[in-house]
């Protein structure tokens, strides 16, 4: 008879992923994202455990989206209190705070259980070039 295997903390290696995005579209590179942040690259997935890498995106303001959706694309916030919900469109968002837009998209695309909030965490966005985490990149 077949035993089925868990994965323990020992079997989890964290691995650092570099993504540049210069270029890319914002969908393709949030579904690329997601999918390293929650393991399923790997072949000891278990959805029950957190077996995902760390991510580095760079380049999160020169990413693109298609069609009308810089002016025409909604975000919406409920504060919580009546009459509280707040709308912000695409541009708005991205001048303010450039890669917020693709994290409120990788964060969309993750299961939204008691792992979510461990996994965003291992989520770091950068607008520019430049990041503090030249150390772990592989030469």
């Amino acid at each position: 008879m077949n035993k089925t295997t868990s994965p323990k903390p020992a079997d989890m290696l964290r691995k650092w992923h570099f993504v540049n995005a210069d270029g890319k579209i914002l969908g393709k590179v949030a579904v690329e994202v997601a999918r390293i942040l929650i393991g399923k690259h790997k072949p000891m997935y278990a959805p029950n455990a957190d077996m995902g890498d760390i991510v580095v995106v760079t380049n999160a303001s020169k990413i693109i989206v298609t069609g009308k959706k810089v002016k025409e694309k909604k975000y919406y916030h409920h504060t919580g209190f009546p009459g509280g919900l707040r709308t912000a469109s695409y541009e708005e968002i991205e001048t303010k705070k450039p890669g917020d837009t693709l994290r409120l998209a990788i964060k969309g695309m993750l299961p939204h259980n008691k792992l979510e909030k461990i996994r965003v965490a291992n989520l770091h966005i950068y607008a520019g070039e430049e990041h503090p985490h030249k150390a772990q990149e592989v030469k």
